[in-house]
């Protein structure tokens, strides 16, 4: 048996942690505005979810992705 792993290192770089934390408080954010009833803040965490989605890409193409020389995989 090999040793060697072929795992792309999904979720383990600074681009993922990013993202995810990113979309995760506007998640929240929206899940509040929408039980307060406060309709323009459930659109601004959706498009805080969308930056968020966009932030992560960039930094991933930028080299803070999981497959970049930038992030450590363990």
């Amino acid at each position: 048996m090999s040793i060697e792993s072929v795992d792309p290192g999904h979720g383990h770089s600074l681009a993922a942690w990013t993202a995810v934390t990113i979309m995760l408080v506007a998640f929240v954010i929206g899940t509040v505005a929408f039980f307060l009833d406060m309709q323009w803040l459930v659109w601004a965490s959706a498009a805080l979810l969308v930056a968020g989605l966009i932030v992560g890409w960039i930094m991933a193409r930028v080299g803070y992705g999981a497959n970049s020389s930038s992030s450590t995989s363990h």
